[in-house]
């Protein structure tokens, strides 16, 4: 289809799904289900297959992630040819199977295991299994070239989610001057706040030093390093104490901090934090998409928010595992 018509086309359809979505209020539905196959026909609306609850809980992950991912190639199936970063924007899911190959690689599994499958947009070889240089050969991911030993796990999954978000930035480069600004926008929203977040995750949780803690965060420029766009919020964080609120009130993130009462003993949550910032991030994904209605932005942020929505079905499956209720599973979700 020609661009403009696919364009409208595009957003009456991404507008469809995204009201039938549950994010926003409608995400307290997926935590009213009262078990895994309420959940499923909430969903996915499909009959329950009649298998042990442990499988069908994981059946259900794969299950929710294909529809993702189906209703997303066929927005970009609309396109005689989609913009480089749309096209990136699925090939999340290639990168992160790299992740899961690789460290199946490294337990010497031979069995091939789970992946989210998004052919014919893929860029890996997956029929190369289990060689993991096969997998990538050709790719820009061929620098991994080899079956990781498991110490080396860590630093490789970091490298590959750096390529990612350096890859996506240049493919939003790619577009035209007009319809650059809002893309980059958002990109940089969600990436630098992921950088910051998962930083102070690394700070407060794993008591990481500043120079271990840079290792696994991403630039844009890495000789730019604290005034880097992407890394300068992550980098801010490294010097302020996790217990002292007075480091953080003035803090440019500080909306986001979890409550602090005067004299009492206070530490930064930073899972607190993130629920706060994705919340946020999923709202300002939602004004692009109707401000913009014949733009590249209107990919870019249905899929985030699709990305968000599918981070909520996965923690009310597993609040239904753990059968730690509803209210619990939610506010564990950051819905509060």
């Amino acid at each position: 289809m020609e661009r403009s018509g696919a364009q409208s086309y595009v957003y009456a359809k991404a507008s469809g799904i995204l009201a039938r979505s549950f994010v926003g209020q409608r995400a307290a539905s997926l935590f009213g289900a009262r078990s895994i196959p309420e959940l499923w026909s909430l969903v996915l609306k499909t009959e329950v297959p009649s298998v042990p609850e442990t499988l069908l809980a994981r059946r259900f992950e794969e299950e929710a992630g294909a529809k993702l991912i189906l209703d997303y190639k066929r927005l970009l199936d609309m396109y005689d040819k989609p913009d480089d970063v749309a096209v990136l924007l699925l090939r999340y899911f290639d990168y992160s199977n790299l992740k899961s190959l690789g460290a199946a690689a490294a337990m010497g599994q031979k069995k091939f295991p789970h992946i989210r499958g998004i052919a014919p947009y893929n860029i890996l070889n997956y029929d190369g299994w289990p060689s993991i240089k096969k997998i990538t050969e050709g790719s820009p991911l061929s620098w991994y070239d080899k079956e990781p030993e498991i110490t080396e796990q860590q630093f490789l999954d970091a490298k590959i989610d750096r390529q990612f978000v350096s890859d996506l930035w240049k493919a939003a480069g790619r577009l035209n001057f007009l319809e650059r600004p809002n893309v980059q926008k958002l990109i940089l929203k969600k990436y630098a706040v992921w950088n910051m977040t998962w930083a102070l995750r690394l700070k407060v949780f794993y008591k990481m030093e500043r120079d271990e803690i840079l290792e696994h965060i991403s630039f844009l420029d890495s000789s730019a390093k604290k005034d880097d766009l992407l890394a300068r919020d992550a980098i801010e964080i490294l010097e302020k104490n996790p217990e002292h609120y007075e480091d953080w009130s003035d803090w440019k993130y500080a909306r986001f901090l979890n409550a602090h009462e005067e004299g009492s003993i206070w530490t930064i949550d930073p899972c607190w934090v993130e629920d706060a910032a994705q919340k946020e991030l999923v709202a300002e994904s939602n004004r692009l998409f109707h401000a913009n209605p014949f733009e590249p932005i209107v990919l870019v942020s249905w899929f985030f928010i699709k990305l968000h929505e599918l981070d909520l079905m996965r923690a009310a499956l597993e609040g239904l595992r753990l059968n730690v209720g509803a209210e619990s599973a939610m506010e564990a979700a950051g819905i509060r």
